[in-house]
C-alpha cells in the first residue's frame, strides 16, 4: 500500500515538471517570435529612411530647380502671348466703334442737311406754268445737295468728335505697352490712371485684369487677388470677370493656399462654365487627382 502511494506521488512529480517544461519552450518561442518581428520592424524602418533621403537629395536636385523656373518664365510667356491678343481684340473693337459711331453721326448729320431742304420745298408754292422754264434751272444744278459738297461739310465736325475716344485708346495701349515690356509697377499706376480717368470706359474691366496681372508677375500675389476680386465684384459679366478668377487661382496656389486655389477652380467652373478659363480650370483639377 505505501508503495503504491509513493509511485502515485512519483508520477504526479513527473508531471508538473513536464509542464512547466513545456510552459518555459512556448514563452521561449513566443520571444523569438517577438524579436523576429521586431528586427523586421527596423529593416522596414532603414528602407524608409534611405527612401526618404533619396526623395530629399531628388527635390534638392539642381535639374528639377531648373525646371521650376523653366515653368515660371514659360508662365509669364503666356500671360504676355494672352495680353498681345487682348490688345489685338480691343483695337477691333474700338475701330468697329469708332467706325459705327461714325457713320451715326454722319447720318444723323445727313438728315438734319436734307429735313429743311425738304420742309423749305413743301412750302414754296407750285410753280405757275410760264415760270416752269425757271423754276427747271434752279432745279436743276443743284449746287448745295451734291454728295461732295455734304462730305466736306459733315467730315470736320465728325473729326472733332473723336479726340475723346482717342486719347481713351491711346492710354489703354500705352499702358498695357508697359505691361507687354516687363515694367510692371509703371504699368500698374498706367491702369490705375487709365480707371480714375474713363471710369465708364468699356475697357475698365481689362484694365482691372491687367493691373491683377502685372501684380502676379511681381509676385505681390495678395495685391493680384485683391484686384480680381474687385473685378469680378464690379463686373461679374465681364468676359474679363472668369479669368480674373483663375488668375486668383494661381496667386492662391503661388501662396500655397492648395484648398482655396481648389475651391476658386470650382466656383470658377460652376459660375462661368462656357468659358475658355472653366476649360482651363477643369484641366487644372484634373491634374491634382
Amino acid at each position: 500500500m505505501r508503495l503504491r502511494a509513493f509511485w502515485l506521488l512519483f508520477l504526479i512529480g513527473c508531471n508538473s515538471s513536464y509542464a512547466g517544461l513545456f510552459d518555459d519552450q512556448e514563452a521561449r518561442k513566443q520571444i523569438a517570435t517577438q524579436q523576429t518581428l521586431i528586427e523586421d520592424l527596423r529593416n522596414q524602418g532603414r528602407t524608409l529612411e534611405t527612401r526618404l533621403v533619396k526623395l530629399e537629395a531628388a527635390l534638392n536636385d539642381q535639374p528639377l530647380l531648373e525646371l521650376h523656373n523653366q515653368i515660371e518664365t514659360l508662365r509669364l510667356d503666356l500671360n504676355k502671348l494672352q495680353g498681345q491678343i487682348e490688345v489685338l481684340v480691343n483695337e477691333n473693337e474700338l475701330a468697329k466703334k469708332r467706325q459705327k459711331d461714325f457713320y451715326i453721326d454722319l447720318d444723323s448729320r445727313l438728315r438734319r442737311i436734307e429735313q429743311p431742304e425738304e420742309s423749305a420745298a413743301s412750302e414754296s408754292p407750285p410753280p405757275e406754268s410760264p415760270a416752269a422754264p425757271a423754276t427747271r434751272s434752279e432745279v436743276a444744278p443743284e449746287p448745295t445737295v451734291e454728295a461732295p459738297a455734304r462730305v466736306v461739310a459733315v467730315v470736320p465736325p465728325a473729326a472733332g468728335a473723336a479726340p475723346t475716344e482717342t486719347t481713351e485708346s491711346r492710354d489703354y495701349e500705352a499702358a498695357y505697352s508697359l505691361f507687354r515690356n516687363a515694367k510692371y509697377q509703371e504699368a500698374i499706376s498706367k491702369f490705375k490712371q487709365f480707371i480714375k480717368n474713363y471710369p465708364g470706359s468699356s475697357l475698365v474691366p481689362s484694365a482691372h485684369y491687367w493691373t491683377g496681372n502685372a501684380y502676379y508677375a511681381k509676385r505681390d500675389f495678395k495685391n493680384a487677388i485683391d484686384t480680381q476680386e474687385k473685378l469680378i465684384a464690379a463686373f461679374p459679366a465681364s468676359s474679363k470677370a472668369p479669368d480674373a478668377m483663375l488668375n486668383i487661382a494661381s496667386s492662391q496656389q503661388e501662396m500655397n493656399q492648395k484648398a482655396a486655389a481648389k475651391k476658386t477652380l470650382e466656383n470658377l467652373i460652376a459660375r462661368y462654365p462656357g468659358s475658355d478659363a472653366a476649360q482651363k480650370a477643369k484641366q487644372r483639377l484634373a491634374t491634382r487627382k
